[in-house]
Order: C-alpha cells, then sequence, then structure tokens
C-alpha cells in the first residue's frame, strides 16, 4: 500500500508543466534583464525614449496624489499652528514681561547711577577736615544713640563739628575729652537737622527715631511731594553742617514728611573726618538767649 504523505510532483503531469514554465518564465526574464542592462551600459540613451513614455504616462496619475499629499501636509500644519498657537502666546507674554522687568531694572540702575554720581558731586566742595579718625564704640544697651571718636582736643576737634564720612553726615560733636570724643549720631531721638531734597528746595527736619532710622518732617504741611528714593542733603540752616552733604534716602512716605535710613551707616564706616562749623556765628547767635540779645 502506498504511503499517505504529500506525493511528489512527479506523481502529477499538471503540477510538472507548472514547474517547467515557472523555469522558462524566470529564464526569459533574466535573459531580457541581462539584455536590457547590456543596452544601458553600451548606449545609455538607447533607452530614455521609454523611461520618457513611461513617465508621460504616470505623470497623470501622480499629479493628484502630490497635489493631495501638499493640501493635507498644509492642512496638518495648519490645525498644529492653530493648536500651537496658545502656547506661542504664553510664552510671548512671559517674554514680554521679562523685557518689562529688565527694563524697569536698567531704569532704576540709571536712576541710580545718577543719584551716586550727585552724591560724589556734593563731595567736591567739602571743607579740609580737622581731624580723620576711626569711630572706635557706639551705645548699644540704650536708646540714645551714640558713636565715641578716637580723637579729641589735643587734634582740635571742638563741640558741635560736624562727623561725616566719604558718604554722607554722621553726626556732631557732642563731648570732647583729650584724646576722644563723644558723637550725637543722626538716628540719636535728641537729633535734629535741617535738610532739603536734593533736585529742589523741599526743606524738612531729619530727626533721629532711635531705631536706624530717621523722620523727615516737612516744614511746610499740605500736600506731600515727597516719593521714595528722594534723597535728602543738609541745608546749611543753623551754621553747623555745610549745605549739600548728603543724609538719608526716603523709603516710606507718611502724611507729614517721610521715613528715611540714613546714606552713611556709623557701623559700615571705617574713618570719618571732624569738619570745622560751617558758620560759628550763627551757632553762636543761636545758642545765645534773646534776653541777652536785646540787652546788648
Amino acid at each position: 500500500m502506498a504511503p499517505t504523505g504529500q506525493r511528489r510532483s512527479s506523481y502529477s503531469r499538471k503540477a510538472q508543466y507548472s514547474l517547467f514554465t515557472g523555469y522558462i518564465a524566470a529564464g526569459v526574464g533574466a535573459l531580457v534583464g541581462a539584455v536590457l542592462l547590456g543596452l544601458s551600459l553600451w548606449q545609455p540613451g538607447f533607452l530614455s525614449g521609454a523611461r520618457g513614455t513611461a513617465n508621460d504616462a504616470a505623470t497623470p496619475v501622480t499629479q493628484p496624489v502630490a497635489a493631495a499629499r501638499t493640501e493635507s501636509k498644509g492642512f496638518i500644519d495648519a490645525v498644529r499652528g492653530y493648536y500651537r498657537a496658545g502656547s506661542q502666546n504664553a510664552a510671548l507674554k512671559r517674554e514680554m514681561e521679562l523685557a518689562r522687568i529688565r527694563l524697569g531694572e536698567a531704569a532704576a540702575v540709571e536712576q541710580e547711577n545718577r543719584r551716586l554720581k550727585a552724591l560724589l558731586g556734593l563731595q567736591d566742595a567739602e571743607a579740609k577736615p580737622v581731624a580723620v579718625a576711626r569711630l572706635v564704640g557706639a551705645s548699644a544697651a540704650s536708646t540714645r544713640r551714640f558713636a565715641y571718636l578716637g580723637a579729641g582736643r589735643a587734634d582740635g576737634v571742638a563741640v558741635g563739628m560736624p562727623v561725616r564720612s566719604p558718604r554722607g553726615v554722621i553726626g556732631r560733636i557732642l563731648e570732647v575729652g583729650n584724646h576722644s570724643a563723644r558723637v550725637l549720631l543722626l538716628t540719636d531721638p535728641e537729633s535734629v537737622l535741617p535738610v532739603r531734597r536734593a533736585q529742589d528746595e523741599v526743606v524738612a527736619f531729619a530727626e533721629g527715631r532711635g531705631d536706624g532710622l530717621i523722620r523727615i518732617r516737612l516744614i511746610n504741611l499740605g500736600i506731600n511731594p515727597l516719593e521714595p528714593g528722594d534723597l535728602f542733603v543738609t541745608s546749611g540752616a543753623g551754621g553747623y553742617y555745610q549745605p549739600g552733604v548728603a543724609v538719608a534716602i526716603a523709603t516710606e512716605i507718611t502724611d507729614d514728611g517721610a521715613l528715611a535710613r540714613i546714606v552713611s551707616d556709623p557701623a559700615a564706616a571705617d574713618y570719618v573726618s571732624v569738619l570745622p562749623i560751617f558758620e560759628p556765628e550763627a551757632v553762636t547767635g543761636a545758642g545765645t538767649p534773646i534776653e541777652r540779645e536785646l540787652g546788648e
């Protein structure tokens, strides 16, 4: 009995014919390919006409496909751009905010540079100092604000003389010893200094508060013209201080003036200079009782 497995092709004449036909077609295809390859190498332009005819026949079919591909790509880009517009707008807004902040910072730096240049200009015409010394100590356990200077009567220092650093006013001499002196600081509650705003003639008094700040009290009450950042300098009234020396910068506006921080912090001052009293006659006259003046 014959086996039940698949029979080989030799047992079917139809299968033999199919296999033979496949071999013939493969051989003819290989022969035609070899002939065309030889022609293309021998005469490259021989098949250009056939290629052109094939391209012409395929062009009407490929043009609509290319147009559809282009239109679909443009539509997809439009949809993608529409959905990305929100994020792009948000990014542009953030960039504008950052640019606005940078412009504000640049304007603040420019304003600060102008203020510092003005501060340096105010020091050009200062009087020759009587003495230059260190601040060797300061009061810490009291509400009063004093500093102690390492120069005294032997160095030419006298009561009432102004004390300043390269940045501005520190205070004035309150008591004098032979080789030391006590300085009444601007922040002391008993300190009152006539000042004016640097850019105009708005006059006020700078009064110490005992907490590191000073209070600017306007002489002419009404609409408060002060703004944060205003620089105040000595006005020369009273006779102690030369006019135009930097005193404080306004930080907070009040009903009758402003709160200000001093320009020259005694704790940060290395050396200070003691200057002569600007107008000794005015100081003497201010300290003379009115009864004595009238009697003379």
